[in-house]
């Protein structure tokens, strides 16, 4: 009587008389066709690709520019150039080379003045001093804007003597050997050697007297 009740309080099933086997009913897990695992396998796919186009924002070429390439990455809210004007403009940059792992070699947030704050680098719009990709893109800016610009060799440096020149000479000589580097255009490098990308913060705008 206590086994009895023991089983019963265990919700268990009583064991099998002795000498017989006991069949136990399974049921096989579902299966997956092959149909279905390459469905599956495809959405996944579709999913990741859709998440990464969307997280990835695209550069557009800036018209007029020569193939310049440009990103805003914060809208400004102040003057813009205006088409035609000589103005004087005040920018901040981070200038670095599509070559070498992408090697930085200037930056405006480094030139420190007397008292320590970065000093912006200042051209005038249309005097044919500064490298072309840059005049390109600043010109439809705004004040207080940001933008990252890609430059194709033909609208970057084209001598030693455009700006902006990094100060530093060991990175001066470095960025010059390297995109007039001879042994290395004659092998047809000059797009990868020449091309360049820019950080431009456009500081202020002023008409030049």
């Amino acid at each position: 009587m206590v086994a009895i009740a023991v089983t019963a309080v265990a919700g268990a099933v009583p064991p099998p008389p002795k000498g017989k086997a006991v069949t136990v009913a399974t049921t096989p897990p579902p299966t997956r066709t092959r149909r279905q695992l390459l469905a599956a396998v495809a959405t996944a796919s579709t999913l990741r690709a859709a998440a990464a186009s969307a997280a990835v924002p695209e550069f557009a070429e800036i018209p007029g520019s020569g193939g310049v390439k440009a990103l805003d990455r914060r809208e400004g809210s102040g003057e813009v150039p205006v088409e035609g004007d000589e103005v004087k403009v005040a920018i901040h940059y981070y200038g670095r080379l599509a070559a070498k792992q992408g090697w930085r070699f200037d930056s405006t947030y480094d030139h420190k003045d007397e008292i320590g704050d970065p000093m912006p680098f200042v051209f005038i719009i249309g005097s044919g001093k500064v490298i072309p990709g840059i005049e390109a893109a600043v010109k439809s800016m705004r004040v207080g804007g940001l933008r990252r610009v890609i430059i194709p060799p033909s609208q970057g440096y084209q001598n030693t003597s455009q700006e902006p020149i990094p100060p530093n000479f060991f990175d001066r000589q470095r960025l010059f050997t390297t995109i007039f580097n001879p042994t290395r255009l004659a092998n047809g490098e000059g797009s990868t050697l020449g091309t360049l990308i820019f950080d431009i913060e456009l500081i202020s705008i002023r008409q030049h007297s």
